[in-house]
């Protein structure tokens, strides 16, 4: 009778610890699945066609082929002297795009020649942006102050096409004038509801920039931005400090999941300088690095 009456308490005592225990379980569920999701590859990621100029113009359809099959799903074009869609019609880039199983998802371009029909032909394939590369070192805050007037306009044009604008980033907007970075002047200069940007993180970095803090400031501002890493010991030709992902000096992981809680959508590769190989060698590697990413 001792002997049941000890197992009973026994039986007893454990579901009561076990109850005790249950709300603690309930808690921590919920933070490891949030650490599991925090984890996580990305599904998509693109490369910058600029990446690739020197081949792109021999064999657009054989170079894109290759791309391809290193596992990029996205690609951003820019206006080369084939034009976005390298001498093919949107819709024909489009259909190549999509038999093989890559997405134009933006593109940069001259927005100061035929921007309306550019939004159009853009919007007509399923793009997303169409982005403002370069306007370059200014005089004055004045300057910055026109740009992002000018950026608002092209917002418009795009917006009533169904599709988005942005504007690229260099130093040179992170570089101080009377006080002021310009890079400010023309975020804050610009309407959220027309004008997005496109986060060179590199350039940031290069700049002096604590491209998370800008994301931070920023939110919801920067929807794109370009993976480059820069050389761990760079020289003072900042075009020639990019290398490939993952040997060079910026944290990734990190900066990308800041990045991706503060509003970014596209994770866009993009490579200046090839000190290990060929331009498609570096594309290559840099494809494997993302993939193995995890953010």
């Amino acid at each position: 009778m001792k002997n049941k009456r000890r197992e009973f308490l026994k039986i007893s005592s454990n579901i009561v610890a076990g109850f005790a225990l249950a709300p603690v379980a309930c808690k921590l569920m919920p933070k490891e699945k949030e650490t599991e999701e925090v984890a996580k590859a990305l599904k998509e990621f693109g490369l910058q066609l600029y990446t690739l100029r020197d081949d792109m113009p021999k064999d657009p359809q054989g170079v894109l082929k290759q791309v391809a099959s290193f596992g990029y799903n996205q690609i951003e074009s820019y206006e080369g002297p084939q034009g976005m869609f390298w001498g093919m019609t949107n819709k024909d880039f489009k259909k190549y795009m999509d038999d093989l199983g890559m997405k134009i998802v933006s593109s940069h371009c001259d927005i100061t020649k035929d921007f309306e029909k550019k939004a159009a032909d853009a919007a007509e394939i399923g793009m997303k942006y169409l982005i403002c590369p370069w306007k370059g070192p200014q005089k004055s805050l004045d300057d910055f102050k026109k740009f992002a007037d000018e950026f608002n306009e092209k917002g418009r044009i795009c917006k009533q096409n169904g599709i988005r604008f942005a504007y690229h980033n260099h130093d040179y907007s992170f570089k101080a004038m009377d006080g002021q970075l310009p890079q400010d002047v023309m975020m804050t200069g610009t309407d959220p509801e027309l004008v997005d940007f496109e986060m060179d993180i590199y350039w940031v970095v290069a700049g002096g920039q604590d491209p998370e803090a800008w994301m931070k400031k920023y939110k919801n501002r920067f929807r794109l931005c370009h993976v480059k890493d820069r050389n761990k010991t760079p020289g003072e030709d900042n075009g020639k400090n990019s290398i490939d992902l993952g040997t060079g000096s910026i944290e990734f992981s990190k900066i990308l999941k800041t990045a991706r809680d503060n509003g970014m959508e596209y994770y866009i590769v993009e490579q200046e300088f090839y000190p290990n190989g060929t331009p498609l060698e570096a594309v290559k590697v840099d494809a494997e690095y993302m993939k193995k990413l995890k953010i």
